[in-house]
C-alpha cells in the first residue's frame, strides 16, 4: 500500500527521513554526490532559511508498506513570480526508486498543492537558491556530479517526471575545459588591457575571507543587475546575499573569485571553486568530524576548477568587459596548475556566453533539463 505523508518540518525524525532517501537510492552510485545533510534539513526551517521570508514550501515523502520510496517539495518563489508576472509553483528534491505509482502520487500531492494556492503551473526541478541546482540530467550520466552544484539523477527519472505531463521549459548545459587547449587569443588580450586603461576596469583583489565579507553588498548589488533577464533571475534579498556568501565560504579559495569593478562597483565576476566531489564522497553527508579536514586537505590536492556563475552587466559587455572576465578565468587556470575546467549549467537562452564558450574551445558534456506543467 501506498500513502503520501507531508512532512512536518519541526519533527526532526521526519526531516531525517527526507534528507535520507537519496542516500540509499544511490548509495552504490559512483557519479553521485552526496550533499551535506544538514545543508538539507536547513531548506526545510522555516525560520533559519531567508527562503521563507517571503515564500512558502512543503515537504512529501511516498511510503510503501512502511518504507519511504520517494520524495518531493513543492514551492512557490512569490519574489520570482512578482518579478516574471507570473503564478508559476516549482517543485525541487524529487528523487524516488522506479516506481510509477510513487512518482503519480508525489507529483499529485504537488498539483493540488500548487492550485490550492492559485498557481496555475509547475515548473522544475527549481530550488530556493541560485545554487541550487537547476533540471534532471539528461546527458551526461556517465560523470561525476560537480559537487553540490548541480543534479544527478538515474536515466529513469525522465520517464517519470514526463509521464505527469511535463514539457521542456528550459535547458542548462556544462561546459568542459581541458587547461591545455585554454588559450586565448592575442586579441582577447589586448581588449581586455584596453578595458583596463579606457573603461576604468579593475580586477578586484582579493586575498582573504575578509575582503570577501567587505565587498559582499556590492557583488549583491551586482548579482541583481547582471541576471535581470534571464528566464531562471529572481532578485535575493539582502539576507539571501548573506545566506549564499555563508555557504560559498565553505569551499570558497577568495582567490579564485574574479570580480570586475569599475570605481566602487562591482560590475561582474566568474566564481571559480575547487572540485572537492571526491572529498564529498567520503564524507557520506557529514563534514564533522572528520569530513571538514578532508575538504580543507582536496581543496589543496584537486586539479580540478567548477565555475559557477558568471556574468557581467550589459553596458559593460560591448567595451571589453567580457574579455577581462575570459582572460581572468584564464590566468586562474595557469597560476594554480589546474587540468580542467568545468562552467556548469549555463541556460541556452544565454547565447552570448554559450558562443564565447565555444570560441574558448569549450566542449558541452552534461545536460540539464527544466520542465513546465500547465495545471
Amino acid at each position: 500500500m501506498l500513502t503520501i505523508e507531508r512532512i512536518d518540518p519541526t519533527d526532526k525524525r521526519q526531516v531525517r527521513r527526507f534528507v535520507d532517501v537519496p542516500f540509499r537510492l544511490y548509495r552504490d552510485c559512483p557519479q553521485w554526490v552526496p550533499p551535506i545533510r544538514g545543508d538539507v534539513a536547513l531548506a526545510l526551517n522555516r525560520v533559519k532559511h531567508p527562503f521563507y521570508e517571503h515564500s512558502a514550501a512543503d515537504f512529501f515523502l511516498a511510503v510503501r508498506d512502511g518504507r519511504d520510496v520517494g520524495r518531493v517539495a513543492a514551492l512557490e518563489n512569490v519574489n520570482y513570480n512578482r518579478q516574471h508576472g507570473t503564478r508559476t509553483g516549482q517543485f525541487y528534491f524529487f528523487d524516488a526508486a522506479e516506481d510509477d505509482e510513487a512518482a503519480v502520487a508525489l507529483f499529485g500531492a504537488v498539483f493540488d498543492w500548487a492550485r490550492a494556492r492559485g498557481l496555475d503551473a509547475v515548473i522544475g526541478p527549481k530550488g530556493m537558491g541560485p545554487f541550487d541546482g537547476y533540471g534532471l540530467l539528461e546527458r551526461g550520466y556517465e560523470h561525476r556530479q560537480m559537487m553540490t552544484m548541480m543534479n544527478y539523477n538515474y536515466p529513469y527519472y525522465r520517464r517519470l517526471v514526463e509521464a505527469q505531463g511535463f514539457v521542456k521549459e528550459v535547458d542548462f548545459v556544462s561546459v568542459y575545459l581541458d587547461a591545455a587547449g585554454f588559450h586565448l587569443d592575442e586579441r582577447v588580450h589586448r581588449i581586455a588591457e584596453r578595458a583596463r586603461r579606457r573603461q576604468n576596469l579593475r580586477v578586484l583583489p582579493l586575498q582573504t575571507k575578509a575582503d570577501l565579507r567587505h565587498w559582499a553588498p556590492a557583488i549583491g548589488r551586482a548579482y541583481n543587475q547582471t541576471f535581470v533577464n534571464n528566464w531562471e533571475y529572481v532578485p535575493l534579498t539582502e539576507r539571501e546575499i548573506k545566506f549564499v556568501l555563508d555557504q560559498l565560504l565553505l569551499i570558497a579559495n577568495p582567490r579564485l573569485l574574479k570580480f570586475i569593478a569599475h570605481g566602487d562597483d562591482v560590475v561582474g565576476f566568474a566564481l571559480g571553486f575547487p572540485d572537492v566531489s571526491a572529498a564529498l564522497q567520503r564524507a557520506h553527508g557529514h563534514l564533522l568530524p572528520f569530513g571538514l579536514f578532508d575538504l580543507v586537505r582536496e581543496m589543496r590536492a584537486t586539479r580540478g576548477l567548477a565555475g559557477n556563475g558568471a556574468g557581467i552587466l550589459p553596458e559593460f559587455q560591448g567595451i571589453g568587459g567580457n574579455a577581462l572576465l575570459y582572460a581572468e578565468m584564464e590566468r586562474t587556470v595557469q597560476e594554480f596548475h589546474f587540468e580542467w575546467y568545468e562552467l556548469t549549467q549555463v541556460a541556452e537562452t544565454a547565447t552570448q556566453m554559450r558562443s564565447d564558450l565555444a570560441t574558448l574551445g569549450g566542449k558541452p558534456y552534461k545536460n540539464h533539463r527544466v520542465y513546465r506543467k500547465a495545471l
